[in-house]
Formats: C-alpha cells, structure tokens, sequence
C-alpha cells in the first residue's frame, strides 16, 4: 500500500521535493536499476495529465520530484490528485506515494 502524502505547489516558482524510502529497519532501500515516474491529474479518470521528473537516488533510497517555474506557472490552481510508481529491473511497479496537489496561484508575474 502507497504512503499518503500532500503536496502543495505555488504557481510559478520551483517545486522540488524529496521522498526517502526506507526498509521495515529504518534502512535506505536501494533503487539502483530502478526507474520512476509521476503524474498529477484534476481527477483520477481525467485524460489530462502533468508529469514530474523523478529521480532517484540509487543506494540512497530518495526518489525526487520536480516541476520548473514554467511547467507550475502553466497549471491552474486548484486541487489535483497525483501518485508516484518504481519500476524495478525485473519490471516489477510498486506504487510508493499518492495524495492530494493543491496548486496555489501566484500573483507576481
């Protein structure tokens, strides 16, 4: 089962976060082979989408999102819901995070 987590993103400006996964010991998972990938969406059947880029931190165990001040000053604010998946090697996808993005609107332009 997927840790819940929200995520708020202001419109227009960088958005960066880190997620570190650890074993039932408190231990750094190893996501060397792996790849990541994430999407936000207004609804969960909407056919419109917005990915991060993920990426990840090998032995580290930390998976990374980011969006530039670009892609965040083209989402209109407002609530979303998004998820976040890992594909090993042997291709197995383990849904890791899922929650709510409120997007706020900026007002410098």
């Amino acid at each position: 089962m997927a840790t819940k987590a929200n995520l708020i993103i202001d419109q227009g400006t960088n958005f960066n976060t880190s997620i570190a996964l650890t074993d039932v010991d408190g231990g750094a998972i190893n996501l060397t082979g792996y790849t990541g990938a994430s999407q936000m969406r207004k609804t969960y059947s909407s056919s419109n989408s917005r990915s991060f880029s993920v990426s990840l931190g090998g032995m580290s165990g930390t998976v990374g999102l980011q969006l530039t001040a670009n892609q965040t000053a083209n989402i209109e604010p407002g609530r979303y819901v998004y998820d976040v998946e890992i594909t090993s090697s042997a291709n197995v996808v383990t849904r890791i995070v899922e929650g709510i993005v409120t997007v706020t609107p900026g007002v410098t332009r």
